[in-house]
């Protein structure tokens, strides 16, 4: 299962629980609640005792293949298995992303990881002024963040709203055809 099917199966998983929170005989959405509970808390048991059998054999190059696993690196960090925390997880994924952001933007910095699922980062170099280029450089660094840490809820690039903000271009509607409307006091 690739990164994005993984993602349009958990979209998909959290409609399904939308639609389960709306059924409005509560003895059967209660019913329907609790066994998503039991076989998420079932599922997650199953792989923390994965976890604890490959950390205790000692097999550190099974441990790496299983972190390198988008799949398998994602279950981890939703039951807060994943070996390394979500801060080393983000620091990796930035230093991948950091050959590319080099042609557009220099580098990145990661300020914080926050308790509350935020990451907050600021972009390091010249290409100021440039919203392409930015908004590349976020989508670029937001993708990598979210694939090795998704439990990230939002990435805050520092400056970045401002940057793109300041150089757009404001487009009205087209008038109307016709004659020019002559604007009242005006022409007199």
């Amino acid at each position: 299962m690739t990164a994005t099917q993984v993602r349009a199966t958990g979209d998909q998983v959290e409609t399904l629980l939308s639609e389960l929170a709306a059924i409005s005989d509560a003895g059967t959405r209660a019913k329907a609640e609790e066994l998503v509970r039991l076989l998420v808390e079932l599922y997650g048991s199953a792989l923390g005792k994965v976890m604890e059998i490959v950390t205790e054999s000692e097999a550190a190059d099974v441990l790496r293949r299983l972190t390198a696993d988008d799949l398998v690196a994602g279950l981890l960090a939703v039951h807060d298995l994943h070996p390394l925390s979500t801060e080393e997880r983000v620091r990796a994924a930035l230093d991948g992303v950091r050959p590319y952001l080099g042609t557009h933007a220099g580098g990145v910095e990661l300020l914080e990881v926050g308790a509350e699922g935020v990451v907050r980062l600021r972009l390091e170099g010249t290409c100021h002024g440039c919203p392409s280029s930015l908004v590349t450089v976020r989508t670029a660094i937001e993708r990598a963040v979210v694939e090795a840490a998704p439990e990230v809820l939002r990435v805050d690039v520092d400056g970045m709203v401002d940057a793109v903000g300041s150089s757009l271009l404001q487009v009205g509607l087209r008038p109307p055809p016709g004659p020019c409307p002559v604007p009242e006091g005006a022409g007199s």
